[in-house]
């Protein structure tokens, strides 16, 4: 009776610590979720229509956006991972190495707009960019408001997002499997490949995760940085919110998103043999 009375109190408490994560995901999660989807059904006249999706997908314009959100978000996180993967392994052999990811964690406690100003000074005709370029003999570029400018500065914020679960990655990694993989006469390189990339493989799809899906919705870049000249998904919200306040379109728009980063997380996810374990 004892082992029962405490098994059920056990659950109580269990199902009392669920409340505030539970309100908290239904608040802030679902009801946002669910808000959109239906908004998306309706039109200007608030009538209800399945006008917008008709018109997205026969739209050679809404088309076109998605595949430049898409092919922007695979640029991103790229080059992000070209950058972090490289620095989170070398971050991992330093002395200090918790310091280290401190300095490059930093940065995204600075709001995105301060750092959106902040390139903008960087990379204009007057700016340190120009001024190193004129130094050396070449001149002033058009740096800022160019896709290049656009791609950097997402890249630059991406990284330390990428750069992190990376870093738990290769910090929970098992030394005795280097090590075993050095005593059967495996070079650096090949302990790189065969052993320390596939075993930090879920690292490197959690940063996969943590940078296209936000890297799909982009707005704010594309205007401060790209200067308009890069429309993204994230765009084409932004003006059917804020501007031809069109909300059943930008809803839509919002939901194909939202499809978009279900995807993106079912194919970066961790798949788990069936019938047993992990390996």
């Amino acid at each position: 009776m004892k082992e029962r009375r405490m098994i059920a109190l056990t659950k109580r408490k269990t199902w009392l610590y669920f409340i505030p994560y539970g309100l908290w995901l239904a608040l802030f999660v679902i009801a946002p979720v669910a808000l959109i989807i239906y908004q998306s059904f309706f039109d200007l006249g608030h009538h209800f229509t399945l006008a917008n999706y008709s018109t997205y997908f026969a739209s050679a314009t809404y088309l076109k956006m998605t595949v430049n959100s898409v092919w922007y978000a695979l640029l991103i996180t790229l080059f992000t991972g070209l950058i972090s993967y490289p620095t989170a392994y070398f971050l991992h052999q330093l002395k200090h190495r918790q310091f280290w990811l401190l300095l490059v964690i930093l940065p995204t406690w600075i709001n995105i707009l301060l750092k959106a100003y902040a390139f903008i000074g960087i990379f204009s005709q007057a700016g340190l960019a120009n001024q190193f370029l004129t130094f050396i003999g070449i001149g002033p570029q058009q740096i800022l408001f160019t896709n290049a400018s656009f791609i950097f500065v997402a890249t630059y914020i991406q990284i330390p997002f990428m750069i992190l679960p990376i870093f738990n990655a290769l910090d929970d990694l098992n030394p005795a499997f280097i090590n075993a993989s050095r005593d059967l006469g495996a070079s650096n390189w090949q302990t790189f490949r065969r052993v320390v990339f596939p075993l930090t493989l879920p690292g490197v799809k959690a940063g996969v995760q943590a940078v296209f899906i936000p890297s799909l919705s982009l707005f704010m870049l594309t205007r401060l940085i790209g200067g308009n000249k890069v429309i993204t998904l994230g765009t084409a919200i932004e003006e059917h919110f804020l501007t031809t306040m069109n909300w059943g379109m930008g809803s839509t728009i919002g939901v194909v998103l939202i499809i978009a980063m279900i995807i993106v997380m079912t194919l970066t996810g961790d798949q788990k043999p069936k019938g047993g374990a992990p390996r």
